[in-house]
């Protein structure tokens, strides 16, 4: 605990003799507690400077590891200390299309040597962007990735130098060579704006472009709307400081297009978009992934370019994001054609950025929850997930350094001055060094959970992290540059604002405002004021914290939030609804579990309803009928009368039309969840694997556990104590594309049923099992398929009841079945110890039970709803 002088906060809470007031030790207590408090969260100068200090260390630490073990490549590997080459390391996909061979790590690194104050530096590395850098590769990259990176790197590189030069200190030998390259550059993107709408193809050839038979590329359909419309900030700057319209025009025109394809009723723009015919190809909308930086550039190119029509498109946009998505402090993703259905339960880390951009937007409430929402989840897995629940559980454990949480903490901070953020700053670096640093630089976290590695250190940790932290930490003073004269590109490149007023638009490249009616705010169309925002309330940010502070459970007892209905457009009727719930992090609870633990229960409303139950019965189609499996343990000593349920899967062979099933001796996989390359593919081949559930769909296991001989795979449920009687069954489904290539017969067995046949395996080592469907196990005579049921229940009002119906509890079975129908409404009957049932027998009769059936509950018993 942090101390007052020489004793401990707790001290100072204390009475110097028994007569002391009541009033004096409340009013002593008080001011101790809010001194111990603001000590903890206010920083000295030299805290400052330290912390400023070690930041600088690190930067070091990793440009040096760059320089010395990578350079002249695209990025460090920090685990193999050795440069990442395209072409000479496994393909990764898309990841590599950052990948250019034009020292991508070095360019996206220049303004931050400047604000880092390393001018020498600075100087040597402009020198060998210029001598060796070549942007002519016969390379398929990224459109947006190039754009951000190393265009917008070249631009506030130029910029920085140009300042230099002018300042006539250093650099008096620049001339303009950055602004040439990245001019070159700006044509070799060109191409990719060589369509029919005016939204960019997502890859260009560098020195092909894109319909050229060499280039490798130019058959992608699709874009999202983040790569095309985050170009305008790069593409402007580049018309203004080069004379050439061209660019801006482009990226303007990309950006109507966007816009005008929004969702009219709702505002909001989908993920996808069709490049040529502009159709949406996925219509989920949010902030974070695949949407991003175009919110994020709408705002920003008013700010750079002076031009009302970005601002009014943001405010309209801002509008229909606070109404849907928004819901503090999670922002999750909605339909944009039904904006009220959240189409999924778990958040990006990427979504990081907004409550910066709400800082700009002067909207400072929603930012500090989200911002605090954020901090609590890093507390609780040391870094963001790229992925977490609503219920801030890890979706996708890999964390890639990546900067948007820092760039938030530096916005706040700037908009309050609240030490709080310095800490929360403070913790980053800490956390950065305790997990991330290794011998060569910085490694991304592959798993949060586990703390593995990952060789991979990807230019943005320099372009961006260490600016940010390194603002965070100093004051205006202490920098080489006003910083308030630039506005931060998406890379945090720095481009002067003065753009709007130096440099005038190009003739030919403005947008056409079209007049939309909006709601305006305090903040449509004015900068944020601390004391707009914070009337006389400097701790008002803290207030607003206070409420999230322990909202993932660090620190006390977790209290989930309040419960909430999400509607999920599910249009494969195949789909089995539990499964689908689950890949997407939804997390199902009973309804009784729900209700015992909320603050209602059923007998508080005991005399205020009657109840009356409606089951409809009828025959369960087919196509809807999840069929039972087992695995059954048919070597000694088990001999068949081991049998486990297990559910079978939607793809893959099917045990159905296999007359004795499938049979072979079982062998674990290595790894044991099959995400990774197949270890023990010797052992494997020819037997059944067993496999772990989670970290990667069911399909990629089946696929490598096929690739490596297996002829059959049992899938053990990672959920501690699921068993087949407390959950239904479901049919494992696959990963969206096609599985047809995939023969092998696949079964899953939940946690409690897995645990047998492991310690099967463990005791006897050899175990042979029987892969089948229930009703065709050994030793086990062949029974009538059971009727299925529907069975919808209504609660109903006393009043409610149908005319003459009884005025006790009414059970009603109907049976949709050539109609036939039993009512069993008397009351007493219900209360007596006879039994009613039904049985849909083939010859379609209904019998009366036998004496012998289990009695009905009495009246005062809660009913037994289950079917």
């Amino acid at each position: 605990m942090r101390s007052i002088g020489d004793k401990p906060c707790w001290e100072l809470v204390h009475t110097s003799g028994a007569g002391m007031m009541l009033k004096t030790l409340l009013i002593t207590s008080l001011l101790g507690w809010v001194r111990c408090q603001e000590s903890q969260q206010s920083m000295t100068p030299e805290e400052k400077t330290v912390i400023r200090d070690q930041i600088v260390e690190m930067f070091d630490h990793a440009y040096g590891s760059y320089m010395k073990y990578a350079y002249p490549a695209d990025e460090l590997m920090p685990l193999s200390c050795r440069g990442r080459v395209r072409g000479q390391e496994p393909n990764r996909g898309d990841i590599d299309d950052s990948l250019g061979k034009f020292s991508l790590t070095l360019i996206d690194t220049l303004d931050t040597l400047v604000v880092l104050n390393k001018l020498d530096e600075f100087e040597d590395a402009v020198r060998k962007t210029v001598s060796d850098v070549r942007l002519d590769n016969d390379v398929v990259v990224s459109v947006f990735e190039t754009n951000i990176r190393v265009l917008g790197g070249l631009l506030g590189a130029h910029v920085m130098a140009d300042l230099l030069r002018q300042r006539g200190e250093r650099m008096q030998w620049y001339r303009d060579e950055l602004l040439h390259m990245a001019k070159e550059l700006g044509h070799r993107l060109l191409p990719a704006f060589n369509t029919t709408s005016g939204l960019p193809y997502p890859k260009v050839n560098l020195r092909y472009g894109v319909l050229n038979p060499l280039s490798r590329t130019g058959t992608e359909s699709d874009t999202c709307t983040a790569c095309a419309g985050t170009m305008i900030l790069e593409f402007a700057a580049l018309s203004r400081l080069s004379g050439e319209s061209v660019f801006e025009a482009n990226a303007r025109k990309a950006l109507d297009v966007l816009w005008e394809r929004r969702q009219r009723g709702s505002d909001l723009v989908g993920t996808v978009i069709n490049i040529h015919n502009e159709e949406w190809v996925r219509r989920d909308s949010g902030v974070g992934a695949g949407i991003d930086s175009y919110y994020e550039y709408l705002m920003k190119a008013y700010i750079l370019l002076g031009d009302d029509v970005f601002l009014e498109r943001f405010n309209i946009h801002y509008s229909a994001i606070m109404k849907y998505i928004s819901q503090p402090p999670l922002l999750l993703n909605v339909h944009m054609h039904n904006p009220t259905v959240s189409v999924r339960s778990w958040m990006d880390s990427l979504l990081a950025f907004f409550p910066g951009l709400q800082v700009l937007r002067g909207d400072l409430k929603p930012a500090i929850e989200t911002h605090e929402m954020l901090y609590q989840v890093t507390k609780q897995h040391k870094f963001l997930p790229e992925a977490f629940t609503t219920e801030f559980r890890v979706h996708w454990g890999q964390h890639l350094l990546r900067p948007e949480f820092a760039e938030s903490t530096y916005y706040l901070y700037k908009a309050t001055g609240d030490p709080y953020y310095l800490r929360v700053g403070q913790s980053i670096v800490e956390k950065l060094n305790a997990y991330a640093r290794v011998p060569c630089g910085f490694a991304a976290v592959q798993d949060v959970r586990t703390g593995t590695h990952e060789d991979r250190m990807d230019s943005f940790f320099l372009a961006e992290m260490f600016k940010y932290l390194y603002l965070l930490f100093s004051e205006k003073s202490e920098l080489p540059i006003d910083i308030d004269d630039y506005i931060f590109t998406t890379e945090a490149h720095l481009l002067p604002v003065s753009l709007s007023t130096t440099k005038p638009p190009c003739q030919g490249n403005n947008t056409e405002t079209v007049p939309v009616s909006q709601e305006e705010d305090l903040f449509t169309h004015s900068c944020p004021s601390m004391e707009t925002l914070f009337p006389n309330n400097p701790s008002f940010a803290k207030t607003i914290r206070d409420g999230y502070k322990y909202l993932t459970g660090v620190g006390r007892a977790f209290h989930p939030l309040p419960i909430r209905e999400i509607e999920l457009p599910l249009h494969d009727n195949g789909l089995e609804p539990a499964e689908f719930l689950r890949s997407m992090g939804i997390s199902l609870t009973p309804l009784n579990e729900v209700i015992t633990r909320g603050t209602g229960s059923p007998k508080e409303h005991k005399g205020v309803y009657r109840v009356k139950f409606v089951a409809e019965v009828s025959q369960t189609s087919e196509e809807e009928e999840v069929v039972p499996h087992v695995v059954q343990l048919i070597s000694p000593p088990f001999l068949g009368r081991t049998v486990l349920t297990a559910g079978p899967a939607k793809f893959g062979m099917d045990l159905t039309k296999q007359e004795h099933g499938v049979k072979g001796s079982i062998v674990k996989a290595s790894p044991y969840t099959a995400c990774g390359p197949v270890d023990n593919a010797a052992e494997l081949k020819g037997h059944i694997a067993l496999a772990l559930r989670g970290d990667c769909m069911f399909a990629a296991k089946a696929r490598r556990l096929q690739e490596a001989g297996a002829i059959g795979v049992i899938f053990l449920d990672h959920r501690e104590g699921s068993n087949s009687e407390d959950t239904p069954l479901f049919q494992m489904v696959g990963d969206g594309d096609s599985t047809e290539d995939i023969t092998l017969p696949l079964v899953f067995l939940f946690s409690r049923e897995g645990a047998v046949l492991t310690a099967a395996l463990e005791e006897h080592h050899n175990v042979d099992v029987l892969l089948l469907p229930k009703e065709r196990q050994l030793g086990h005579d062949k029974t009538e398929k059971p009727v299925g049921m529907n069975i919808k229940l209504r609660l109903a009002e006393e009043g409610e009841l149908e005319e003459g119906a009884s005025r006790g509890p009414t059970l009603e079975f109907i049976l949709e079945k050539e109609e036939v129908l039993l009512k069993v409404e008397d009351e007493e009957e219900l209360r007596g110890q006879q039994q009613f049932c039904t049985k849909a027998a083939e010859d379609d009769r209904t019998e009366l039970c036998s004496e012998g059936s289990s009695p009905t509950p009495n009246s005062d018993s809660e009913p037994d709803t289950n079917p």
